[in-house]
């Protein structure tokens, strides 16, 4: 299954979190605000695809620490 990444980066606080335990998919912006590399802006929200279990688990321990709990991670199933 792949999983879809979800920032709700409107409502970042800036503490640096995610991007200090996940630095492969999240840094710290030009504002200082928390950045979901690669993702696309939809909406209010930033999305990014994972594909790989590596990524679930890296975006996952990002949302685990997330003061303000604004990382979701969705599960799309696969269409093959």
């Amino acid at each position: 299954m792949d999983a879809k990444i979800v920032h709700l980066k409107d409502q970042c606080i800036s503490c640096g979190a995610c991007a200090a335990i996940s630095s492969e998919y999240w840094e710290m912006d030009q504002e200082g605000m928390a950045h979901l590399k690669n993702s696309v802006k939809v909406g209010k929200q930033w999305e990014l695809m994972v594909k790989t279990l590596e990524g679930k688990v890296a975006n996952k321990e990002a949302a685990e620490v997330c003061p303000v709990n604004i990382i979701l991670i969705e599960e799309e199933k696969n269409i093959n």
